[in-house]
């Protein structure tokens, strides 16, 4: 025999069935999905304000430091070498960006640095750390503000025209017959920062100028204060038809990042005996050196 408060139950099963059968609400944004997304999306990106108040520490620490390296620029000394180092160190802890250092520079003049690229950001990586001159692009001279601080820190423009491959190849001897060091990125473009693309040796041919080649490793282990994974590298890495803008918005949303730079043992450019052997020993250094910093994993602290 059914009791009340059974048949109570009973009665109202019917209905509850009804309500979870209903059509459930719909909601649209009258924004995009992206910039919905961005505006009310979920944040564990976070950081807007960050960005914000990241890109006008920049745009103001930038500058106030253009015309003291122009003034520097016209002056003796060495001031006008050391300054862009302490401009690179500013932009990144503006940035939010903590170097790792395993090694140390070669120390003398004449020093061939040769670096995996894989974004923007190695500027000023190598820039907070190396006491040399970067060898970049021609286009990078027309940027604004862009490329007038590289032109204030005397970076060596080469273009991709097979006409001027000579005369731009013997300004850079000609920088480091002058004492100067300069940077290269031996890959030819930026990569997706997985891997490390072949070292071509055409970019090797400036070599015999200098005293000294030094490989250097350049690999962003750490988002978040966590490791960085495969997911995560487009965060850093900046390559294809990568905007810049947005990049750079994303990245400054971040925090917790580390770079980690690993300076190898330098070697005389006469210990190989072509610029084909250089690129593939010196390739297969910074690959290998990459992929343990890649799977979180301690490199030789003076790495060969």
């Amino acid at each position: 025999m059914m009791t009340d408060a059974s048949e109570g139950l009973a009665g109202a099963m019917p209905q509850a069935r009804r309500l979870r059968r209903g059509r459930p609400l719909q909601f649209h944004p009258r924004l995009g999905t992206a910039a919905w997304n961005d505006v009310m999306g979920e944040r564990p990106v976070g950081g807007r304000l960050r960005a914000i108040r990241r890109i006008l520490g920049i745009l103001v620490f930038t500058l106030l430091c253009m015309p003291v390296q122009a003034v520097l620029l016209l002056l003796p000394g060495r001031a006008k070498a050391l300054f862009p180092r302490f401009y690179h160190r500013g932009l990144c802890w503006l940035i939010g960006l903590r170097l790792r250092v395993i090694g140390r520079p070669a120390g003398t003049e004449r020093v061939l640095y040769v670096s995996n690229h894989s974004s923007w950001l190695d500027i000023l990586v190598l820039g907070a750390t190396l006491e040399a001159r970067f060898v970049s692009k021609s286009e990078v001279g027309a940027w604004p503000l862009i490329g007038w601080v590289a032109r204030l820190g005397r970076t060596v423009f080469v273009s991709r025209s097979r006409g001027r491959t000579g005369s731009e190849a013997q300004e850079m001897r000609a920088r480091m017959e002058g004492g100067e060091s300069l940077i290269l990125f031996p890959e030819g473009t930026t990569s997706d920062g997985t891997r490390v693309l072949p070292f071509r040796p055409s970019f090797f041919a400036v070599a015999g100028a200098a005293a000294q080649v030094q490989p250097v490793t350049l690999v962003y282990d750490r988002l978040g204060g966590l490791p960085v994974g495969r997911r995560d590298r487009p965060v850093f890495a900046w390559y294809g038809d990568m905007d810049t803008a947005s990049h750079a918005w994303r990245l400054l949303r971040r925090s917790g990042a580390r770079v980690t730079l690993v300076l190898h043992e330098p070697f005389a450019p006469g210990d190989l005996p072509d610029r084909k052997a250089m690129a593939a020993q010196v390739g297969r250094a910074v690959s290998d050196t990459a992929a343990l910093l890649r799977q979180n994993r301690e490199p030789p602290s003076r790495a060969a």
